[in-house]
């Protein structure tokens, strides 16, 4: 199966600062090109930090408020010194947390879930800033169409990958929500099956309505001890019967 990687999805043209960017021009690169956050880059191009606007308000949150309503918060030393900052070097998070280009959306999503970041600058295999990514970006395979989706579990999944008769199963696809409908040889494929149409990039959900083999063969061993049976006993019951 295709997954769009990262490096298809990041933003290339970057807006970025340096280590001695003052204050003034970090706020002032935000507003002009509509950004939230720009990764900080050392002498060598490789992602260091990043200062985003809930850093550069931690300066304004740290002033006094001249009306009196509401007390200076409390900030730990180290909020303190980055609130006091004046270049990026001062204010940024660091260390950068830096994704790969051919990282998938889950990866990247993952890392920035257990990280709490909206983005990632995303480098080379030596450190060198190549582009950056969203949350928004990551959410953009969620526009694939139903028909890509639709092609891509009948020809990759169904036919190449579990080799299954086109009439064996069938999928439906509306709204990212996938269908899946048919028989199988055995329950174990169904579990795979809905394993692999939820890796697919778009897939919202996937629900299933497959016969297997082992749904169709009446009473199983459990089942009859549940009714005080067992196989030897239907066989001994089966021969009085013939004998009388």
């Amino acid at each position: 199966m295709d997954h769009r990687s990262i490096g298809e999805l990041m933003t290339r043209d970057v807006v970025s600062v340096r280590l001695d960017t003052p204050f003034k021009e970090i706020a002032r690169a935000l507003a002009d090109h509509g950004v939230s956050a720009v990764p900080v880059l050392d002498d060598g191009d490789r992602p260091v930090g990043v200062v985003s606007e809930a850093d550069l308000l931690r300066k304004a949150a740290n002033r006094s408020d001249m009306s009196g309503r509401t007390p200076l918060p409390h900030l730990e030393a180290w909020e303190r010194a980055r609130a006091e900052g004046v270049v990026a070097a001062e204010i940024m998070t660091a260390p950068a947390i830096c994704a790969q280009p051919r990282w998938t959306v889950v990866e990247a999503a993952r890392l920035m879930a257990e990280q709490h970041v909206k983005r990632l600058p995303v480098v080379d295999e030596t450190d060198k800033l190549l582009g950056i990514v969203s949350r928004s970006d990551l959410l953009r395979v969620f526009l694939r169409r139903d028909s890509a989706i639709h092609e891509e579990i009948s020809r990759d999944i169904l036919a190449r990958t579990l080799r299954l008769a086109p009439s064996a199963v069938t999928a439906d696809v509306e709204q990212g929500q996938v269908s899946l409908h048919g028989a199988v040889d055995d329950e174990h494929t169904v579990g795979v099956l809905l394993r692999l149409c939820g890796s697919v990039d778009g897939v919202v959900a996937v629900s299933e309505d497959l016969k297997h083999p082992s749904e169709e063969t009446g009473l199983t061993e459990s089942g009859l001890a549940e009714t005080g049976l067992s196989e030897t006993g239907l066989s001994e019951s089966a021969g009085r019967r013939k004998a009388s």
